[in-house]
């Protein structure tokens, strides 16, 4: 699902990528990745593409190798019972990948609210096509890729995204990601949880130096 759209034209956001430092498109293209799977269930293209991905050393190349193993190896019928599990359920998923449910307990609260303030600020809406809240793992993951490759009506600066990332996804994101990684049904969904996670250290780490 395309969770979010910027209100800049698109003449004015097409050129935001194109100006991109390396490090930058690397961190909008991992943010992007985690959106694609963690929206819905990947399409048999998403897996082709996934299963071309080359990782590298350490953390996030090692759980993007694991993935792509795995996006040639497992049936997508069986991921879709996997996403299905994990995060829709019979009532609810094994998991609630929700910011106000990692912040507080509950659903729909303050953090929730401290979003959707922030997002009209920048420029961001919610797409009509999607009736979750706004602060679902996914969205945000959205809405961190386009504010790093300048897809909004404001532009951030690595201040303003720090803020913010540390906000609305450094106080839950890691946890959740870990608990993704761990959780019962996971096992396709495994590698995502460590790859999130150790990007959400990566760019915890990074943010401290500004």
């Amino acid at each position: 699902m395309i969770t979010q759209h910027a209100q800049k034209p698109a003449t004015e956001a097409m050129h935001g990528d194109g100006l991109l430092i390396p490090e930058d498109r690397h961190r909008s293209s991992l943010y992007a990745l985690l959106n694609l799977l963690l929206s819905k269930p990947p399409t048999k293209n998403n897996l082709a593409d996934i299963s071309a991905l080359n990782g590298g050393d350490k953390v996030l190349g090692d759980a993007i190798e694991t993935l792509s193993l795995l996006a040639k190896k497992i049936d997508i019928r069986t991921i879709e019972r996997e996403y299905h599990n994990l995060f829709i359920g019979v009532g609810r998923g094994e998991l609630l990948p929700y910011g106000s449910f990692y912040m507080t307990g509950f659903l729909n609260e303050k953090p929730l609210a401290n979003l959707r303030d922030d997002m009209k600020r920048i420029g961001i809406a919610r797409s009509d096509s999607n009736s979750d809240p706004e602060d679902h793992i996914a969205s945000l993951c959205e809405m961190m890729s386009g504010i790093i490759s300048n897809q909004f009506y404001t532009q951030l600066s690595l201040n303003q995204q720090r803020d913010f990332f540390s906000t609305h996804l450094g106080p839950w994101a890691k946890h959740f990601f870990r608990d993704l990684e761990g959780a019962e049904h996971s096992v396709f969904y495994a590698p995502v949880g460590k790859l999130g996670s150790a990007f959400m250290e990566v760019e915890m780490e990074a943010f401290r130096f500004l």
